[in-house]
């Protein structure tokens, strides 16, 4: 049963010291570790700082080894791993580093086999899994490898079948799913699966429209991608691109996308801003739209009632934020807002009463 729209609050946190973009984000244990992206000068950092959410403070910790921005960072056991990433030069990167959260150090772990920008990742059984990414000649990459931290090692798996960088992924049952990112400046539409126990990739039917800076989310199995720019076709060679409010639904069970309807558009276009599923609804949160500024906005969707309503507004409206859920809370960190932002804010449940 979806969260009535009642329900929804924003916390708002103290700010990082660091105001930044692009930064990796990890959730453990009541801390949020925030770790490089890039500052005013758009120069990677290597600044780590952790919110202890309990007590609301930050503390700085030692930097990464590698300054590193838009790395892949997950929480495994009692370590924060961060994976690929570009550095201060802006080149991929394929160094791997871990924090031990008890020892408070930095440690270099087995470096990727070639460098890579834009990985997603999963973590599931203590293991990590890295899809697709981008190297240093700037093509896409169609990699797939998996970390185990017992024996500091990435084996490579089967190849995804669309190389692409900055994909969203989800993991359902066994199943890794991968869709949307991008290769080189064009969105890619297509939508596989890679199963953990054949080790195999199914292809489903392509995302129905191409948007770049769109967004995924998952609800109840159900994937939905949301929003973005729109691209003119070939054939309307001098229309500009638009900002949109497209949803599309693709439900495993039927094995097909849904054609959108108007009634279930969302209710703002926007472009480059955070998804998320809270509450049983799938969330839009900021990103750009048609205002001369970042957008404040937020949005929930009722898969019950099949229409969107008007959430809480973030307390700072930003876009190219960095998002990290954790338990009955999607955390919306850093990004834009006139310039680098250093605010952490959460769309979170109310207690009830």
């Amino acid at each position: 049963m979806a969260a009535g729209a009642g329900a929804f609050a924003w916390a708002t946190f103290p700010s990082m010291p660091t105001r930044r973009v692009y930064c990796s984000a990890a959730h453990r244990d009541g801390q949020l570790f925030v770790l490089g992206g890039c500052g005013g000068s758009g120069r990677a950092l290597g600044t780590a700082e952790v919110l202890d959410l309990p007590a609301q403070r930050w503390t700085t910790l030692p930097p990464l080894p590698t300054p590193r921005a838009g790395a892949a960072a997950l929480a495994l056991g009692k370590q924060i791993l961060v994976v690929g990433g570009v550095d201060v030069a802006q080149s991929p990167l394929a160094s791997v580093e871990g924090y031990h959260v008890d020892e408070g150090k930095w440690e270099k772990k087995a470096a990727l086999a070639q460098p890579s920008m834009g990985i997603s990742a999963v973590q599931r059984d203590g293991a990590i899994y890295a899809l697709g990414g981008m190297g240093a000649d700037t093509s896409p990459q169609a990699l797939v490898r998996v970390y185990e931290p017992a024996k500091d090692h990435w084996q490579p798996l089967p190849s995804m079948p669309t190389p692409c960088y900055g994909a969203s992924v989800f993991l359902q049952g066994n199943k890794i799913f991968v869709l949307g990112g991008r290769q080189g400046k064009l969105p890619v539409t297509a939508f596989e699966a890679f199963d953990l126990e054949t080790r195999s990739w199914t292809r489903f039917p392509s995302v129905p429209s191409r948007r770049a800076f769109a967004a995924c989310a998952m609800a109840d199995g159900v994937v939905f991608s949301l929003g973005g720019l729109q691209q003119p076709g070939p054939h309307n060679f001098y229309s500009r691109p638009h900002f949109v409010n497209t949803v599309e639904m693709f439900d495993p069970a039927q094995g097909a996308w849904s054609k959108p309807s108007r009634g279930i558009r969302m209710r703002e276009k926007r472009a480059d801003f955070v998804a998320g599923c809270l509450g049983g609804r799938v969330v839009a949160v900021g990103g750009l739209g048609n205002q001369s500024c970042p957008l404040d906005s937020v949005e929930g969707f009722s898969p019950l009632q099949k229409k969107w309503e008007p959430l809480p507004p973030m307390p700072t409206g930003r876009c190219s934020c960095s998002s990290c859920p954790a338990p009955s809370l999607l955390f919306v960190i850093g990004g834009v807002a006139q310039g680098p932002s250093g605010a952490v804010e959460a769309l979170c449940l109310r207690e009830a009463p």
